[in-house]
Order: C-alpha cells, then structure tokens, then sequence
C-alpha cells in the first residue's frame, strides 16, 4: 500500500450515486496502491481526472458516470483500475425518434430585478458591450489590404475617437471560388451579413470588395438588412440601406496604386470613426445581455466545475431577462432527449431534431460520425468519448426552459427570442463562435480544461478554467477559476454568481478580460457546407 500524507489525501468525485465510476481530483493524479477512505485500492496510477472502477466491471456491463451509459466494458476490469477509452465501446447515438417532447416543466423561479450594466444602445434595438469599427470583406482577397488599412487606422486615426474601443477587419475566407447559388450557401453568407450587424458595432457598416467575387456588396446586404435612422431618431429596417452603405471596391477605375485603395478606406473610417465616437454608454437593464456559452480544450473536470457554474450564472441571467445561447451540435447530440424535454413547446423540440438531424446528416456525407469530435487532449484530460464529452457540455444550459432554436447563421434579434435558445453551430470553437457572433451575442463566455488561448477581436471573451491548476499556470490567460469547487474552497452558486457579476462588469466596460488585455483573437471561420469549386 502506498501511504498517503493528510495534505495529499486521495480524493475522488462522483457524480451521480448509480455511477460505478469517479474521477480522481488529486493534481499529478495518484499511483497505484491508494487506499481512498471508502477502502477502494488503486490497481493502476491513474492520471487527474481519469476514472476509477468503484466496482467490478464484467465484459460487456455498462459503464457509468451523470448515471448515463458512457460506454461498455471490452473486457472485465475489476474494482480500482483505470478506466479508459482503449477499455470501453461507445454506445450508438440516441435515436431522434421516440423522443421526450417539452414534458419537463421546472417551477418558474423569481425574476432577478435591478441588475444593470453600461451598454451601447443601437437603432436595431440592440445593445452593445463595446464601441467597435468593424470593417466587413467581402472576400478573403481583400483581406491583405484591409488588414494594412487597419494597422494605419488605430496608428493615425483612433487615438482622435477616444470612445471608440477598436477598429478590425472581419477577414474570412469565403467570397470567390464557390458554389454561390447551392442551397448552403445561404448558412455562409448570412453568417457574414448578420456578423456585421453584430450588436457591439453599433449600425455602423462599411464594407471593402474586390470587384469581381462571386459575394458581391448588394447580395451580401441587399437593401432593408441595414436599420436606418429617420429624422426622428428611429431605425427603420424596412427602408433602403443604399444610403448606408459604404462600400470601397478596390477594382474600381478611380483607385490608382495601392495607396490610393488604403486612403479610400481610411477616408470612409473616418466617418464612421466619427459617427461612433459620439455614442455614450447608459445604464441599460441585465435583460440586454446576449451570451454565448461554449467550451473548448475540455476535460473531465469540465463538466464538474466550470459548466455547472456556467449552467447556474445561465439560469441566473435568464431570470434576469437576458439571452443565453449554447451550441455545439456534436457536444449535446447525445443528450438530445434532455434537451427536447426541456423545450418550452413542441415546436421548439421538433426544431431541435430537425437541426440534430441536419447534421448528421452532414456528418454522414463525410463517412464520419459524432465520435470523430473528441480530441487526444479530451482523451489526456480524461474524457474517454462524444458520450462523457457530451454529458459535461450540456450542464452549460442550466435548467431554464429551452425557449427556441436558431440554424447555424440566423440572429437570435431576427427572430425575436429571448431567454434560454440552441443555436446550432458545429463543435469547431472557431466555428462555434463566428455563428454565435451572427447570433448576435455581445459577450462570450468559453470554458477550458486543458487550457486555450482562444478569443474574439468582436466580443469580450471571458474564459473559465476547470481546475485550479491550470488557472494557476495560466493566470493571466483564465478570468474566473472553476477549479476552486473541485477543491473544496467554492460551490458551484458561489462560481456561478461571481461569473453573472464578473459578466455585468466586463460588458459595462468596468473591466477586461484576459483576452481583451492581450488583444488575443482567432479568425473567424464561416461554416460553409456548400460546395468550393
């Protein structure tokens, strides 16, 4: 037996009583001959946040942990060994018929009143947590040249525009060298028109094309996308957006060299620069927020810590009036008879089959299937397949009633929803967060077990860490630490409260996320299952 000191005492976690496995909590994990205080004796070392059998598991029985059959035995693995995906066949994905349809019915909690925050109110309606220029692309053509002009923008223009946050180009790479007209190209282009028309840029759009791509300025924004204030101050989304539409086409006859193409953008920033700048923060009601969720670099303690905390500071914001959107199709896929049970109507249920359906649908035109999701670091971090994966992502969700359903692209404003609402994006975190984008969120937040630099030039990220350790390590990268439960040192309310607070915070511009202070952001990638040709 290997003796263990008081202060490295074997701890385990379990998250359901009809579980027969735990995950050690321990940080560097524990060798094998443990004794835990139940008895159990460790036949393997096993690794933090790995499984430990709590019994004897014969060849063939079901393996569980949140009492869902995780997997079942190759072989037999007797009580106190380390389980693992080499040891585990994974159970075939739910079917979507047969399903649970809106039966859950929670008892409706307390409104949460008098929580506000600093926004930016906008002609749509719309509230932002930031001041942004945003320059649109039509194609990744342009995109060398934008990102020249913004360089030359933030040197010699913004420090003019005091309450203007940032100007960046909204680089992608669609536009040209696609199939235009095919039936999903719809989910690439609107993804774009709807990211312009995020919350955090305030109505003011200018758009740089090259001319001659297949995504032409007028297709991208055809006329009524863009709120246009009338003389009364009302925006008005029906009338023309001609009039407010700038657009700088570096083909055009007038443009001679390439610094001719950088001072036609600069002098259209300017006027934008100058319109944003005028904008003031006032105090706007908690109910103005649009939260995306996600995570990315999982593990097992994701599902244990910094998703249940998240879930909590979601029922909170949605009992503040607020929308909070999850995603992640391939993560959730597998609890879908949770998800459709707690849809608020029928309707809402059948619209998250038919999105679940959607993409497996997609997924099978590639001859994959969801278990193609889970990474090496999911796997290093503990999580042994899709259906653990799965399982720990959907707590993000909360409790509340799942109140609509959005297809990849679609803004959540559009549509008119509020509160708790699935929008469907695939897993990718690029991916997930450009839609979410499109959405319409103005803040994100993204939890992390392995650990990610991950971020947004558009919106605020605020990043949660699963495990102290990490949050340790990557102090000046993790904004809230989640780990702090798995120690013993917090609860998942105290998490969930101190990220609704953190949240209000951030989004008033009171502070910055790690991200923000870095100036940390990925690309955006457009989900694009049209053909390229």
């Amino acid at each position: 037996m290997t003796p263990v000191s008081p202060a490295q005492q074997p701890l385990s976690i379990k998250m359901h009583e009809a579980d027969n496995v735990a995950i050690v909590v321990n940080d560097g994990g524990l060798p094998a001959g443990t004794v835990f205080p139940s008895g159990l004796v460790l036949r393997d070392k096993v690794t933090q946040g790995h499984k430990v059998a709590l019994e004897d598991l014969p060849q063939g029985g079901t393996v569980r942990r949140y009492n869902v059959p995780i997997g079942y035995a190759v072989k037999d693995i007797p009580a106190g060994s380390w389980v693992h995906e080499r040891l585990l066949d994974m159970p075939d994905a739910r079917g979507l018929d047969n399903l649970p349809i809106a039966t859950v019915k929670p008892e409706p909690q307390p409104p949460l009143e008098g929580y506000t925050f600093e926004g930016y109110r906008n002609a749509d309606g719309s509230v932002g947590s930031r001041n942004i220029l945003a320059i649109t692309t039509t194609v990744q053509c342009v995109a060398g040249v934008v990102d020249f002009a913004v360089r030359r923008i933030k040197d010699e223009l913004l420090p003019r525009f005091p309450n203007v946050d940032d100007v960046i180009g909204l680089e992608h790479h669609y536009g040209c060298g696609v199939a235009i007209d095919a039936p999903d190209a719809i989910i690439p282009i609107r993804t774009l028109r709807n990211i312009t028309l995020n919350p955090n840029f305030g109505g003011e759009v200018m758009v740089v094309s090259l001319g001659c791509e297949k995504l032409q300025p007028e297709r991208l924004l055809p006329p009524g996308t863009i709120p246009i204030m009338d003389e009364r101050n009302v925006a008005d989304i029906g009338m023309t957006a001609d009039a407010g539409l700038d657009v700088v086409c570096l083909q055009s006859d007038h443009h001679v060299g390439f610094m001719s193409m950088i001072d036609s953008i600069m002098q259209t920033a300017e006027l934008h620069l100058e319109k944003l700048n005028a904008r003031r923060r006032e105090t706007v009601p908690a109910s103005e927020l649009v939260v995306g969720v996600q995570c990315g670099g999982s593990d097992a303690f994701s599902g244990v810590t910094a998703n249940p905390a998240v879930g909590f500071c979601t029922d909170l914001l949605v009992r503040a009036g607020a929308t909070v959107m999850f995603s992640e199709t391939t993560e959730v896929r597998d609890g879908i008879d949770q998800l459709t049970s707690r849809a608020s109507t029928p309707e809402v249920a059948q619209a998250m089959i038919r999105e679940m359906a959607w993409y497996d649908a997609y997924l099978e035109k590639g001859r994959v299937d969801r278990s193609a999701n889970t990474t090496p670091g999911n796997k290093k971090g503990g999580l042994s397949n899709i259906v653990e994966k799965a399982m720990g992502s959907i707590v993000k969700s909360g409790s509340s009633p799942i109140s609509g359903v959005l297809s990849p692209g679609e803004k959540v404003q559009l549509k008119g929803l509020k509160g708790l609402v699935y929008a469907a994006t695939p897993a990718s975190d690029f991916i997930c967060g450009t839609l979410q984008l499109a959405a319409g969120i103005n803040l994100h937040v993204f939890t992390t077990g392995r650990g990610t630099p991950y971020g947004l030039a558009e919106v605020p990220v605020l990043k949660v860490a699963t495990r102290t350790d990490l949050a340790r390590r990557w102090h000046d990268l993790m904004d809230i630490n989640a780990g702090r439960i798995a120690d013993g040192d917090a609860t998942i309310e105290d998490v969930g409260r101190e990220l609704f607070q953190f949240m209000l915070d951030v989004a008033s511009g009171r502070k910055k996320t790690w991200a923000e202070h870095w100036k940390l952001h990925n690309s955006l990638v457009l989900f694009n299952p049209a053909p390229v040709t």
